[in-house]
């Protein structure tokens, strides 16, 4: 516990110290707003705009606040972070900022200001001095302005109408990055996996020979449909994202899928790893006529009735070639 002694407490700042840490403070948040913005404006102007007012409200009360240390204790603000300061609430890295959805943007801005606010009403509930009381207060309305102050900003710059379009369009992109290649992976590793797995299922009727033939399938589908998918198309075009966050979706599901019905085979008994193959096999089928339901808009039942149909199609032909 080494790296302990090295921060501060809370209650031993100085008011001094407490008014440069909420000075660095609204630097970083202002920084992490301007962040999001720039990751967003392309896309979603309209929210860019609201982050980008948000940076604004942050830079005044900065100022606000290094007015106030001039005016009490000159011109030299301690350097003092929130690192610095055990116990002091902490912020994400930017760089997560690439990996945010839009709403998780939205919700990570308004857990800050109302992170920010507690803290400073804590704090300023547990110390005696009337003046820190009072500054820790000050800074606590400051932060309740915040979220008011966003309220505002998001009426302004971000109508209903405007946040759905966005909402929609943001979801749109997650299927096309994510869900669309990780249910081709998916419905390829469950379904041409079937015919070799169960082939040699029923040929040797022995089950690990079965379990080693389902995991090479499984692995090297998987492979091949990530690569596949990340090489075929770099998004620019076609606007379905990262082609290494698709290979990765396709390929991980491919993998998932074969294994699904390979790893039964793990069980010693022939019949009874087969039964629950088989079972696993059905699920598999559900599961991707379910987010074919949920996520492609295709009427569950047709869905289930092509990816069924297909599927026992394969798993037939896997089973007459075996017993043959």
């Amino acid at each position: 516990m080494r790296f302990l002694t090295h921060r501060r407490r809370f209650a031993d700042l100085s008011e001094q110290e407490v008014l440069a840490l909420a000075i660095s403070s609204e630097e970083d948040d202002a920084r992490i707003y301007r962040t999001y913005a720039a990751r967003l404006r392309e896309e979603y102007p309209a929210s860019a705009a609201v982050f980008d007012g948000m940076a604004v409200e942050e830079d005044s009360h900065r100022q606000a606040l290094i007015d106030l240390h001039q005016k009490r204790f000159g011109e030299t603000i301690p350097l003092i972070r929130r690192e610095h300061v055990a116990g002091y609430y902490a912020r994400r890295p930017v760089w997560l900022a690439e990996t945010l959805t839009l709403e998780q943007m939205r919700a990570e801005a308004a857990a800050m200001e109302a992170t920010a606010e507690r803290f400073y009403e804590r704090a300023a509930a547990r110390t005696q001095d009337a003046a820190t009381r009072k500054l820790l207060g000050d800074l606590a309305a400051a932060e309740a302005g915040h979220q008011a102050s966003a309220e505002a900003l998001e009426e302004a710059h971000l109508p209903e109408d405007t946040r759905g379009e966005e909402t929609q369009k943001e979801r749109r992109q997650f299927i096309l990055t994510w869900v669309q290649p990780g249910l081709a992976g998916l419905m390829d590793g469950s379904v041409s996996t079937l015919a070799p797995i169960f082939a040699t299922a029923f040929a040797t009727q022995d089950t690990w020979t079965t379990f080693l033939v389902g995991l090479a399938a499984s692995v090297g589908a998987g492979i091949s449909m990530g690569f596949t998918e990340a090489a075929s198309d770099d998004g620019e075009l076609s606007g379905r994202g990262s082609p290494i966050k698709r290979g990765f979706a396709s390929g991980i599901m491919t993998t998932v899928g074969g294994l699904g019905h390979a790893l039964p085979y793990l069980i010693p008994d022939f019949w009874t790893a087969t039964t629950v193959a088989i079972l696993v096999v059905f699920i598999e089928l559900w599961a991707i006529a379910w987010i074919q339901n949920r996520f492609m808009e295709t009427p569950f039942f047709r869905a289930a009735f092509q990816v069924v149909l297909g599927g026992a199609l394969v798993f037939g032909a896997g089973v007459l070639i075996g017993s043959g």
